[in-house]
């Protein structure tokens, strides 16, 4: 069985961009999948479980709540 093939899509987000979630309100509308959150600001990267686009965050890390 072939192993699935990972996203060549990179999106660099920012502290305006949390909370993350995929897809992105700029995402267009022809590769939506169900919306889902992502917790990017303390790991620093992230990949969407749905479509394998890979988040990178720059930015502060938000403090704790």
């Amino acid at each position: 069985m072939a192993e699935p093939v990972q996203s060549e899509t990179v999106i660099e987000v920012t502290e305006a961009d949390l909370p993350l979630h995929c897809p992105m309100a700029r995402t267009p509308v022809w590769c939506y999948h169900p919306r889902v959150f992502l917790a990017i600001a303390q790991a620093g990267e992230i990949r969407c479980p749905y479509c394998s686009t890979l988040y990178v965050y720059h930015g502060a890390k938000p403090k704790d709540h």
